[in-house]
């Protein structure tokens, strides 16, 4: 089957992640375990180590490398702003989104009442999930979990509808399934929580690695991503509304600044891994200036993740209708040519007679990275019956891939599935 790239053609820019130059018995590796965790372009690299060999210093000192490592934080927290389309001082790091999770929750724990509920749903990657649960059970509140249509793996917004009422004081749901891909619709969660006056409580972990973001369009309270998961070090951001941030009560430290975002900043940050952040955007930046945006660092970076979102679904949409030629394999989620402008490229399936497990050793042996299991997505792989026998195998695209990579895949599925025939 003839082919093209898909347009606008990314496939250029995989000069600049020195990762993708790696090998496995003569051949590249591929890298289909982006949802786990992408590569990062030179620039991140670069930025890492400047910061290290010319601002290596804690923060607010009266000497050169201390004021230098405050333009780095402040920067940090200006680009992670442009990035999100927030302000600077709603941007929080923190360790990862997990972490950053659970602090939170703490922290909104303290505004609720025993009877007040909770909203998760079956989508969720467990990090979105485990900290409203144990704040439930802390705090003797209800927590409603809303069920997902298991042929297309969608939540059920009648399911939805009937869990958030008058109790419900907050709803957390994810932007995009870690698992399956799904894209949820937010502008009905707005709806339904709106309705309600609950807070959203938003994991943007999967959507922006793919997607444009405004975070005043999407409607949530809390946004909470890592930027490992978009090209960027192992760290988490947290976004939230300005007067949330003022007025629900960190953890902290007494000396530790009542001003936000630094009230909910404990202890000495990441300041190499927020530099490091800096190059992301750079490079993103340097897409965005590529198709031809103009203006500052925000229209750049939009402009750099609507290409992103369009490379992507051509490699997808290709990845899907080759997928569906194999004998035996089953995909999960969204997988109608018509609808994947409702997913993102990450694609969870099962081939008949061969143990998952099994199955991602033999990609790995073969130099193709993918991922095997739950993915910490445990309710949905629970709800899909498939726990017992090790999960999906999840093929998780991200713009440096190309189509000659998954011809890769897929050949070597297809000889796996004919092994299983004999």
């Amino acid at each position: 089957m003839a082919y093209s790239t898909p347009q606008p053609d990314l496939s250029p820019w995989r000069r600049s992640f020195p990762a993708l130059q790696e090998e496995l018995d003569g051949r590249p590796l591929v890298y289909f375990d982006n949802p786990g965790g992408t590569q990062v372009p030179q620039q991140v690299i670069d930025r890492v180590v400047d910061y290290y060999q010319r601002a290596n210093a804690n923060v607010h000192g009266p000497f050169l490398t201390s004021r230098r490592t405050d333009h780095v934080i402040a920067d940090a927290h200006a680009g992670m702003a442009d990035l999100l389309g927030g302000a600077p001082e709603e941007i929080v790091f923190g360790q990862n989104m997990t972490t950053l999770t659970f602090a939170v929750s703490r922290s909104i724990g303290r505004e609720l009442q025993p009877g007040d509920e909770i909203v998760v749903t079956v989508l969720d990657h467990d990090a979105n999930v485990a900290p409203w649960r144990m704040l439930a059970e802390d705090r003797g509140l209800i927590l409603r979990t809303v069920d997902i249509h298991p042929e297309d793996c969608t939540l059920n917004w009648d399911d939805f509808t009937a869990k958030v009422n008058q109790r419900t004081r907050l709803v957390a749901v994810g932007w995009a399934s870690n698992a399956v891909g799904t894209i949820n619709d937010l502008r009905c969660v707005r709806e339904i929580t709106q309705r309600v006056g609950a807070w959203m409580y938003l994991d943007a972990v999967q959507g922006v690695p793919h997607l444009p973001c405004d975070v005043r369009e999407l409607g949530c309270d809390f946004l909470v991503c890592s930027a490992y998961k978009f090209f960027g070090p192992h760290m988490g951001i947290l976004w939230a509304r300005a007067d949330l941030l003022e007025r629900l009560t960190p953890y902290k430290v007494r000396p530790a600044s009542e001003a936000i975002p630094w009230r909910w900043e404990t202890g000495t940050q990441n300041h190499e891994a927020q530099a490091g952040l800096l190059g992301t955007l750079d490079y993103l930046c340097s897409i965005g200036a590529a198709q031809g945006a103009a203006g500052g660092r925000r229209q750049l970076l939009l402009a750099a993740m609507e290409a992103i979102a369009a490379y992507e679904r051509g490699l997808a949409a290709y990845l899907i209708e080759r997928l569906r030629e194999i004998p035996g394999l089953r995909i999960y989620g969204i997988s109608d040519p018509a609808r994947l402008a409702e997913r993102v490229p990450t694609v969870a399936c099962t081939l008949d007679g061969v143990p998952t497990p099994e199955l991602g050793l033999a990609l790995g042996k073969a130099g193709i990275n993918t991922w095997t299991g739950h993915y910490y997505a445990i309710s949905l792989v629970e709800r899909l019956g498939l726990l017992e026998q090790g999960g999906m195998l999840r093929i998780g695209l991200a713009h440096y891939n190309t189509v000659e990579e998954i011809d890769r895949l897929l050949d070597e599925l297809q000889r796996i599935a004919r092994s299983a025939r004999l």
